[in-house]
């Protein structure tokens, strides 16, 4: 008795030589869209410069870097953690689909880039009067210490034990931290780096309709995140699609990884 490959697979075999027949391509193709396209694109084309393109790259190749992001021997934040929660047969799947699709140019970029290079947020004028500073962050690879504000919405929401709703504002100042005759972080009496530069300053805010033009595979519900000069214009070449697909798991603590320290200043006297 002759057995019959299923035609997906066959096709797959003659014109995709680079796919194996165990992959299925369209659990692959269902997995990106889910998983990938956020920051990948749906087709393998990324939404941003400092994301590479997935099309048209090697199988072998993708399956190894899936591999490394899932045991860590590869590092990135967000890729470590969507890494673990692939099966091995599913990074086969992301693999082989990525593999099959029509290889994109260098300059090849997502249909969805012009939604996410813009931002709606504005530099917070006088916010050192009407804000407060609710947490304070050492990093120390870059040798940095940042200082986070929430204005008043971000505060009585959060006082109120609600979502951070529009109208809210997080702001940050981020410094070089001074250092000492070793080229080491000076550390103050409270355990941060002691200022000594301003750098530049970052910022996520919401307000209504925000997020309508954001794919919803990238959307933070109305949220908006923006980088300002010294000068507090928006740094140039900076779009918001790496934040948002960074915040996008903290759906339920407002998209916000300091919500904790926010709530705790909001209930200080």
């Amino acid at each position: 008795m002759r057995h019959h490959l299923p035609t997906a697979a066959l096709l797959a075999a003659m014109v995709l030589p680079g796919v194996a027949l165990s992959a299925d391509l369209e659990a692959g193709k269902a997995k990106a869209q889910a998983v990938c396209a956020a920051c990948h694109g749906a087709n393998g084309v990324s939404v941003s410069d400092a994301i590479p393109n997935l099309a048209g790259q090697r199988q072998a190749y993708l399956e190894k870097q899936l591999r490394a992001w899932k045991d860590g021997s590869r590092k990135n934040e967000l890729m470590n953690a969507i890494g673990s929660q692939l099966a091995a047969e599913e990074m086969a799947n992301l693999a082989a689909y990525f593999s099959s699709l029509p290889g994109a140019s260098t300059t090849a970029r997502s249909e969805l880039l012009p939604a996410l290079v813009k931002t709606s947020v504005t530099f917070p004028e006088g916010y050192r009067s009407s804000f407060k500073q609710y947490h304070t962050i050492n990093f120390p690879a870059a040798k940095q210490v940042r200082l986070y504000w929430a204005n008043p919405a971000a505060l009585q929401a959060a006082r109120e034990g609600r979502a951070l709703p529009d109208g809210s504002v997080l702001f940050t100042e981020v410094y070089s931290a001074k250092l000492d005759a070793d080229k080491k972080p000076m550390t103050g009496a409270d355990g941060f780096y002691a200022p000594d530069q301003l750098l530049f300053y970052t910022a996520m805010a919401r307000d209504a309709g925000w997020g309508k033009d954001i794919p919803d595979m990238l959307r933070n519900e109305n949220w908006n995140y923006a980088v300002f000069t010294l000068a507090k214009q928006p740094r140039p070449g900076v779009n918001q699609a790496e934040c948002l697909a960074c915040h996008k798991p903290l759906d339920k603590t407002s998209y916000t990884f300091t919500i904790e320290q926010v709530t705790a200043a909001a209930k200080a006297r």
